[in-house]
C-alpha cells in the first residue's frame, strides 16, 4: 500500500475515533434542542413523598391483575378460584384509599387521578367479572343470566357517572353496585332462578333510588358495629371458600353450593342482610348511633 494510501486511512480512523468521541455530546445537544423546540420542561428528580404516593397507585393498580387472574378463573369455571383473587381485589380496595390519605396522595401527586384510577378497577372487579360469572355459570337459565348481566353492567355504568354518589356522612346513595359480594352470596345460597332474578332486578332498581348504603369503613355511626359485622362476613365468605377448596380438591369440583355448610350459609346470609339494609335503616333514624352533642356551660 503506497503512503499516500495509508495516510487516507489513518485519517479515516481517526475521524471515525473523532465521530465516536463526539457522539454522546451531539445526542445531549440534540434531545436539548428538540425540548427547546417543543417547549419540554424537565422538572426536578423526583422526591421522597413522591415516590411514596405512586407506591400507593401501584398498590391500586395491582388490582387490575387480580382482576385479570379473577376472569382466567371464571373463563376455566373455577369459581372458588375466581372469588378468592376477587377476594384479594376486594382487600387492596379496602386499604389503598386510607394509605393515599395518610399520605395525602391526592395533594403530592395532583395529577395523577386516584379516583380514576380506582373507578376503572372497581368496575372490572365489582361488576364486569362478577356479571361474567354469573351469565357464565347459568344457575338462573340462559335467559334470566343473560338479561341479570345485562342489568348488571348497564346500571353499574350509570351509577359510575353520578360524581354525587357519597352522602355527607359517607353513605352511598342508592345501591353501590358491589355485585360481587351480591353475586358471591348467590352462589353460595343457590336460590331458585327467579329469586335469584328478583334480588339482581331489585338491586338494579335500588342502584337509582335516594336510599343510603353503608361504607362500613367511613360512616362513623355505629361504626364498630359495622366493622364487627363487616369482618364477620369477610370470615363467613372465607369459610366457604375453604370448604369449596377442599371440596374441589378432593372430588375435582369447582361449585360452592353444594359444598358448604349450613351455618356458613346463615351466617353469610344474615350479615350480608344487615350491611345490605343498614344504610336504609340509619337513613330513616339519623339519631341512631350519633355521638351525643356535648353543650357548652354557661
Amino acid at each position: 500500500m503506497s503512503e499516500s494510501g495509508n495516510n487516507k486511512a489513518k485519517a479515516n480512523q481517526s475521524s471515525k475515533r473523532g465521530r465516536k468521541q463526539a457522539r454522546p455530546g451531539a445526542a445531549r445537544e440534540k434531545l436539548r434542542a428538540i425540548a427547546e423546540k417543543y417547549d419540554v420542561k424537565t422538572g426536578p428528580p423526583p422526591t421522597w413523598p413522591q415516590m411514596r404516593a405512586f407506591c400507593v397507585h401501584i398498590l391500586t393498580a395491582s388490582g387490575s391483575f387480580l382482576a385479570f387472574l379473577s376472569i382466567v378463573a371464571a373463563s376455566e369455571e373455577r369459581w372458588t378460584a375466581m372469588f378468592w383473587w376477587l377476594g384479594l381485589a376486594l382487600l387492596v380496595d379496602g386499604i389503598d384509599g386510607p394509605i393515599a390519605r395518610k399520605l395525602k396522595v391526592k395533594e403530592v401527586l395532583p395529577n395523577w387521578s386516584g379516583d380514576t384510577l380506582d373507578n376503572v378497577i372497581d368496575y372490572v372487579t365489582y361488576v364486569i367479572i362478577p356479571a361474567f360469572a354469573l351469565y357464565q355459570r347459568g344457575f338462573m337459565g340462559e335467559g334470566l343470566s343473560f338479561l341479570s348481566a345485562a342489568i348488571i353492567v348497564v346500571t353499574s355504568a350509570i351509577y359510575y357517572a353520578d360524581t354525587g354518589m357519597k352522602t355527607k356522612e359517607n353513605f352511598f346513595k342508592g345501591f353501590p353496585v358491589v355485585w360481587n359480594m351480591v353475586v358471591f352470596t348467590l352462589f353460595v345460597i343457590e336460590p331458585g332462578e327467579w329469586t335469584a332474578f328478583a334480588v339482581v332486578l331489585i338491586c338494579g332498581i335500588l342502584t337509582f333510588l335516594p336510599i343510603n348504603f353503608l361504607h362500613p369503613v367511613r360512616v362513623q355511626r355505629l361504626r364498630p358495629l359495622n366493622l364487627t359485622i363487616t369482618l364477620a362476613w369477610c370470615a363467613f365468605g372465607m369459610l366457604a371458600l375453604a370448604q369449596g377448596a377442599m371440596a374441589a380438591f378432593y372430588q375435582e369440583i369447582g361449585v360452592l353450593g353444594d359444598h358448604v355448610d349450613t351455618f356458613t350459609k346463615v351466617g353469610i346470609s344474615v350479615t350480608g342482610i344487615y350491611l345490605f339494609c343498614i344504610g336504609a335503616v340509619m337513613q330513616f333514624f339519623p339519631k341512631l348511633g350519633a355521638k351525643p352533642e356535648t353543650h357548652a356551660k354557661t
